[in-house]
């Protein structure tokens, strides 16, 4: 699997959209590390759970 993540990049879970937005600290296999504004930091395996990314260049 390849993934469109790389460290730094913006992300939201579209289906915990309260969690806000996230910045990715880490990828290894399929899980990536991400410290979401409202709540922290959380361990997303990419199989269960689609994330966004945020595109900032508008």
């Amino acid at each position: 699997m390849i993934l469109d993540f790389d460290p730094g990049d913006k992300v939201c879970n579209p289906e915990n959209k309260e969690w806000g937005i996230g910045q990715v600290q880490s990828i290894i296999k399929d899980k990536v590390t991400v410290n979401f504004e409202n709540v922290g930091k959380k361990v997303i395996n990419i199989n269960f759970v689609k994330l966004k990314k945020i595109n900032e260049k508008n």
